[in-house]
């Protein structure tokens, strides 16, 4: 298993926005299929959850083309990503992937997915939670055959919780998620608990704090 904890910090040194990383691959595999990139600047967080069709080597190699090619466009837009990845995979097992970016000077979320890397965003506090967004996911293979892109829009609210996650994990993770904790602990809890045993897992948790930076959970 693999972890990755992150924050973006505010000029007052105070954090912005904190992130963690859980994945994992099948077993018998030493490289996972899936694949995250996470990449901040001061205005904007930008975050892909990708997942490489199948597993294995190949698997991998086009999760690891994908994220390349997302990085080297960061500030592209979700459309223009999608599409960039697209040409780049035609010729591989192709992915995949759930693409996001939060707007720290609108307070926006803007998500986008094509297959079924699925993603939920909490607008509440973890001890308060009130209401949740989950994103459309429409179907298609980045590389192979997407559908139309549609990106939809969101208000970015103090405590708001994101989690993303691969079909490594269980549908109903959602369900019942203890947003208590700090990110990188809800993403290693949300692995170990509903990790498939079939397939490559990652668990992707953002946790928004405002402009105070104080995580209230």
């Amino acid at each position: 298993m693999k972890t990755s904890p992150g924050r973006l910090v505010g000029s007052d040194g105070r954090n912005v926005m904190t992130w963690g990383v859980a994945m994992a691959p099948i077993k018998h595999e030493t490289e996972s299929g899936d694949a995250c990139l996470v990449k901040a600047s001061p205005d904007a967080v930008l975050i892909a959850a990708i997942d490489g069709a199948g597993h294995g080597i190949e698997a991998a190699t086009a999760a690891r083309i994908a994220e390349a090619t997302i990085s080297a466009h960061a500030d592209e837009s979700l459309m223009s990503l999608v599409l960039r990845c697209h040409e780049r995979l035609r010729n591989t097992r192709g992915v995949v992937m759930t693409l996001v970016d939060c707007d720290l000077r609108e307070r926006t979320l803007t998500w986008l997915g094509v297959g079924n890397v699925d993603a939920v965003l909490w607008h509440a506090r973890p001890t308060e939670r009130v209401a949740a967004d989950r994103i459309i996911l429409r179907g298609g293979v980045v590389g192979y055959q997407i559908p139309a892109l549609r990106a939809e829009v969101l208000p970015l609210r103090m405590c708001d919780t994101l989690i993303m996650a691969t079909d490594g994990i269980q549908e109903h993770f959602a369900d019942h998620v203890p947003l208590i904790g700090e990110p990188q602990v809800i993403a290693d809890r949300l692995l170990a608990q509903h990790r498939k045993e079939t397939d490559d897992a990652l668990v992707v948790v953002m946790r928004y704090l405002g402009d105070d930076g104080r995580d209230r959970s």
